[in-house]
């Protein structure tokens, strides 16, 4: 379908719960259709459908050549091994934080045919599924920083050229 702009840090999109996907139309599979092509430009490796403003519960992946598509995600597991790991994220560009987050994740959604399905992911994939999680729920990685490692973000976002100001 179509790669979308992205919206980054400051944009209200961005910290709002989002809505269940409760009708699998043609405007379902148009927005999972633009996730997917968006998710695939190089450096990607998730996508939530409030990064291109879209208020509705669906996320996009393509990690280690896997990819897809979760519609009204909810994690259903979460290891108790975990790990610090950098993250970044495309709504919050050109910033790298070191974030807790489970070495191991499971996310229970429904597909385009609101049939089951379960993503299983570790280490890379396991931190994806929990940040596009984080982002349906209206928190951004930076909400799981430590408050130093928060305002330093923040301050350093702030003087960006990107810094959504509305």
């Amino acid at each position: 379908m179509a790669v979308r702009e992205l919206r980054y840090f400051g944009d209200p999109v961005l910290t709002s719960a989002c809505d269940p996907v409760k009708t699998f139309d043609k405007a379902t599979q148009a927005l999972v259709a633009d996730l997917m092509d968006t998710v695939r430009a190089p450096g990607r490796a998730g996508l939530a459908a409030p990064q291109i403003g879209v208020g509705m519960r669906v996320f996009s992946y393509d990690v280690d050549g896997l990819s897809g598509y979760v519609i009204n995600p909810e994690i259903v597991e979460l290891s108790a091994e975990t790990h610090e790991i950098g993250e970044g994220c495309l709504s919050v560009p050109e910033l790298r934080f070191p974030t807790e987050r489970a070495q191991r994740a499971v996310v229970r959604g429904v597909d385009l045919r609101n049939e089951p399905i379960t993503v299983e992911g570790r280490d890379v994939l396991a931190q994806c599924l929990q940040h596009e999680t984080d982002h349906l729920d209206g928190v951004l990685y930076l909400d799981r920083l430590t408050a130093d490692r928060k305002r330093q973000a923040f301050k350093q976002a702030r003087g960006t050229s990107w810094f959504w100001n509305g």
